[in-house]
C-alpha cells in the first residue's frame, strides 16, 4: 500500500502533465487537498511533504483541526463544502478561504463576522455550471450580480469562481461546460484586482479541467485514500 507521500507525489506528478499536455506554464495549477473524514495524522503526513493548502467540506470537523493544528505555520484552510447561514460565523472566524459562496445572504454574513484583526477572507462565487437541481452554486446568469455585491465588502476579497461539474458526463458535454466556465472566469478575471482563481477539478476529470483553464484542482481520494 503506497503512502500518503507517495501518493500527494505521484498527483503532483499528473498535475504537471496535465499542465504540460494543455501546454501551460509549470506551476500554474495548485494542488489542494481534500482532507475531509481524514484525521489529523493524515494531514500532518502531507505537510511534512510540503503540501500547505487544505480543504474541508464540514464545518466543525475542519474548525477542530484548524485548532489542533494552529501550531503550523504557512498552512491554508479552504472550506469548500455548503455553508448554512447559522454557520458563517465560525467559517469567518476560522478558514483562510470560502470556496462555496453561493448567495449574498452568505457573503453578507462573512463579511460582517470575519474579525477585523484578520486579513479579509478571500472567497469564491460556486457556480452551478450545469444547473443541476440538487447541486449548490449560483447560476451563470446571476454571477454578475453576486460578484458586484462581494467586491463592495471591506472583509472579504473574491478570488475567483468553484464549480462542480456534472459528473460522468459525455466528453463534448463536459467540454462545453467546462469552456463556459471559462469564458464566465476570463470575464472578472482581466477586470477584477486578485481574481485570479478557477477551482475545478477533481481526479475524475482533472485533465480536462486543466486543460480548460482550471488554476486549482481539489484532490482527496487520490491522496488520503478512500472516504472514511
Amino acid at each position: 500500500m503506497q503512502t500518503i507521500a507517495e501518493r500527494l507525489n505521484s498527483a503532483r506528478q499528473d498535475v504537471s502533465l496535465a499542465t504540460a499536455n494543455a501546454n501551460r506554464p509549470p506551476n500554474s495549477v495548485k494542488l489542494l487537498a481534500v482532507s475531509k473524514t481524514k484525521p489529523v495524522s493524515d494531514i500532518m503526513a502531507a505537510y511534512e511533504e510540503g503540501q500547505r493548502t487544505f480543504g474541508e467540506n464540514y464545518i466543525q470537523e475542519g474548525v477542530d483541526k484548524i485548532q489542533q493544528l494552529s501550531a503550523l505555520s504557512n498552512i491554508e484552510w479552504h472550506m469548500i463544502g455548503p455553508i448554512q447561514s447559522n454557520k458563517t460565523k465560525v467559517v469567518a472566524e476560522h478558514f483562510d478561504w470560502v470556496q462555496s459562496v453561493d448567495r449574498e445572504k452568505i457573503a453578507r454574513r462573512l463579511n460582517d463576522q470575519r474579525p477585523a484583526e484578520m486579513a479579509p477572507l478571500n472567497v469564491c462565487i460556486q457556480v452551478n455550471i450545469d444547473d443541476e437541481v440538487n447541486k449548490s452554486g449560483v447560476k451563470p446568469e446571476d454571477v454578475d450580480e453576486l460578484v458586484r455585491f462581494i467586491t463592495k465588502q471591506d472583509k472579504l476579497c473574491l478570488r475567483g469562481l468553484m464549480a462542480i461539474p456534472k459528473a460522468n458526463p459525455d466528453s463534448h458535454e463536459q467540454a462545453q461546460s467546462l469552456s463556459a466556465l471559462k469564458e464566465l472566469f476570463d470575464r472578472y478575471h482581466t477586470n477584477l484586482t486578485n481574481f485570479d482563481t478557477l477551482s475545478v477539478g477533481m481526479s475524475s476529470d482533472m485533465q480536462s479541467a486543466i486543460a480548460h483553464g482550471s488554476t486549482m484542482v481539489r484532490i482527496g481520494t487520490a491522496i488520503f485514500g478512500a472516504r472514511n
